[in-house]
């Protein structure tokens, strides 16, 4: 949706390959957004080291700033996550330290310091291997998540965040559970992704096709003035309709309901709701709607 958006916004003609390098940047994009937010996390817990540095480098150290408790920065979490090759290579690409906001790190540090959980973590030497995870997992849910200047922060440097959050909030949940042992530079699984790029070409493709179905439908709409997102989004539907056999209709309809209701207007919902109802009802009545039965498939 967003790539065939963004098409529909240039100017000219199109270059061949064009689509496919657009839909593979909103990927990178959602990849970079994860890796960037476990750097967070792990920043958050690694400045334990930081703190004790500074408190230590004082004109006049206290005996308490002398002593500062740095278990976590030891973390076998953490440095699970730290070793992970795949994540180090992506984080020399992007670079994340470049956009970390060193002051917000230092606010949650001192946060997590004061928590109860923090304390019971830090006055037990031992490590647990089930602690430790809990540790990581608890500023990851607790801290940093909840943290509203985190969210804008997110927002600032990721115009992605609003579409992309929910899945890598997801994501990173699932991370945490195995450092090391999830790819996050393939955080989309190939099926994923080869759909994604089926069912752009398809549109493309196939558009005038798409639209002999969707006008006649519009009856006293002015096909001009529909919002560009509502047109996008049934021309998809449609594809899926034709196309992609193993998807029920319905499923493919109540998709393109939600996304019409959060990315386009008020009432775009029940608009996209009655012309993809309809045209589903007329092709099944002419014999056009070909599904596989998706379990079988």
């Amino acid at each position: 949706m967003q790539t065939l958006y963004t098409l529909s916004t240039l100017k000219g003609d199109v270059q061949p390959g064009e689509p496919q390098k657009l839909l593979q940047k909103h990927f990178d994009r959602s990849k970079d957004l994860l890796q960037y937010f476990i750097y967070f996390i792990t920043e958050v817990a690694a400045y334990a080291e930081r703190d004790s540095y500074k408190r230590s480098s004082k004109h006049l150290p206290t005996e308490h700033d002398l002593h500062v408790n740095t278990k976590i920065a030891g973390n076998e979490w953490l440095w699970k996550i730290k070793e992970d090759e795949t994540l180090k290579d992506g984080w020399a690409k992007s670079k994340p330290d470049l956009q970390l906001d060193k002051e917000l790190i230092q606010k949650l540090y001192s946060q997590l310091i004061e928590t109860q959980q923090y304390k019971s973590y830090i006055s037990t030497p031992a490590r647990n291997r089930k602690t430790e995870k809990e540790m990581l997992e608890f500023i990851f849910e607790e801290l940093v998540l909840p943290n509203e200047a985190f969210l804008s922060h997110l927002e600032e440097h990721y115009n992605n965040w609003d579409d992309d959050g929910e899945m890598v909030v997801h994501l990173v949940k699932g991370y945490l559970q195995k450092p090391g042992l999830v790819d996050t530079a393939k955080f989309m699984s190939p099926e994923k992704a080869q759909f994604a790029k089926n069912l752009l070409e398809t549109v493309l493709e196939k558009e005038d096709q798409l639209e002999s179905f969707i006008f006649p439908k519009l009856k006293n709409w002015d096909a001009e003035r529909l919002a560009a997102l509502d047109m996008i989004l049934m021309k998809m539907g449609v594809a899926e309709f034709l196309y992609f056999e193993t998807i029920p209709p319905k499923v493919t309809i109540n998709e393109y309901i939600d996304l019409a209701k959060e990315y386009s207007t008020q009432q775009s919902g029940q608009f996209v709701n009655g012309i993809l109802d309809n045209i589903h009802k007329e092709m099944a009545q002419n014999g056009k709607l070909h599904k596989t039965d998706y379990r079988k498939a």
